[in-house]
C-alpha cells in the first residue's frame, strides 16, 4: 500500500470508531484521542480496525506509535506489504 492508501485507510477506520468526528478537519499532528476524544476503548477498536483494513498487526507494546494521523500512516508504511 502506498502512503496515500495508508491515509485512506486510516481514515476509514477513524470514521468507523468516530462517526460523529469532522475527519477532514483533523490535523495530522494533534494526537488522535484529543483530537477526537476517543477512550481506550475507541482506540482498541481503531487499531483492530487498522488490522482489518492494512492486514498489520500492531502490538500493544506500538499503540503509542499510532498516536497522530501522520505517525499512524507512518507506522503502517514501515510494516504494510
Amino acid at each position: 500500500m502506498n502512503a496515500s492508501e495508508l491515509r485512506a485507510a486510516v481514515m476509514a477506520a477513524l470514521a468507523r470508531v468516530a462517526p460523529e468526528a469532522d475527519l477532514d478537519a483533523l490535523d495530522p499532528a494533534v494526537p488522535l484521542r484529543d483530537a477526537l476524544d476517543l477512550d481506550s476503548m475507541d482506540f482498541l477498536a481503531f487499531v483492530a480496525e487498522l488490522h482489518t483494513r492494512t492486514g498489520v498487526a500492531v502490538p500493544e507494546a506500538d499503540y503509542g506509535k499510532l498516536g497522530t494521523l501522520a505517525a499512524a500512516v507512518a507506522y503502517l508504511g514501515a510494516r504494510a506489504r
